[in-house]
């Protein structure tokens, strides 16, 4: 029997051989969880409804985004001073804030769908539905950033991180979450704050 130890390797070495692709296949799963709660697909009867969980997650995604914000700076000026460590949890921080932000929002979204904008029809089609456009596309976009620093991190050893495309990706994957986050937040004071 292979002992846990060397069963980590294996595995640590064949997603290291195959980064690309895990990388595709965990956004493309990603998105298919995303686009089938906001679609529709997931029936009612799937979760169990919680009427003060569903009324109270907008607000704890504002909270939660603007967390991550903070988590993602930290992480950056932490790399820029070489504190690997700081960064390494600053940047796991902020990857288990996306996922409780997205577990969140996949909730409320299956149960709820989409949230209508209630303001004037100009701010909708002018600002609105413009922003909301480049903080999907900045979400959609920054997966397989954040999916392949993450991988190339677990994968290889410190010393080796700078001679792969970690520090690329990783300055892509953070400029984009960054942008992304600050305008869910905004998405999020147009929806449930302004009107």
């Amino acid at each position: 029997m292979e002992t846990d130890g060397r069963q980590r390797d294996r595995i640590r070495n064949q997603i290291r051989a195959h980064i690309p692709a895990v990388t595709a296949l965990l956004t493309a799963v990603s998105l298919a969880l995303v686009f089938g709660a906001v679609g529709g697909y997931v029936p009612d009867s799937a979760l169990p409804r919680v009427d003060p969980l569903v009324a109270v997650v907008p607000h704890a995604n504002a909270l939660v985004s603007a967390a991550a914000i903070t988590t993602i700076l930290v992480g950056v000026r932490a790399i820029q001073r070489g504190n690997v460590t700081r960064h390494r949890r600053a940047m796991l921080a902020s990857t288990a804030l996306f996922g409780l932000f997205l577990l969140l929002y996949l909730y409320r979204v299956s149960l709820e769908g989409p949230t209508a904008f209630t303001g004037p029809d100009t701010l909708r089609r002018f600002v609105y539905l413009p922003m909301l456009a480049v903080h999907i596309l900045l979400a959609v976009v920054c997966l397989p950033f954040v999916y392949g620093a993450l991988l190339l991190a677990g994968t290889h050893r410190v010393a080796e991180l700078r001679e792969t495309l970690h520090p690329r990706v990783g300055r892509v994957a953070a400029t984009l979450w960054l942008v992304s986050f600050s305008l869910g937040i905004c998405v999020y004071l147009a929806l449930h704050v302004l009107f």
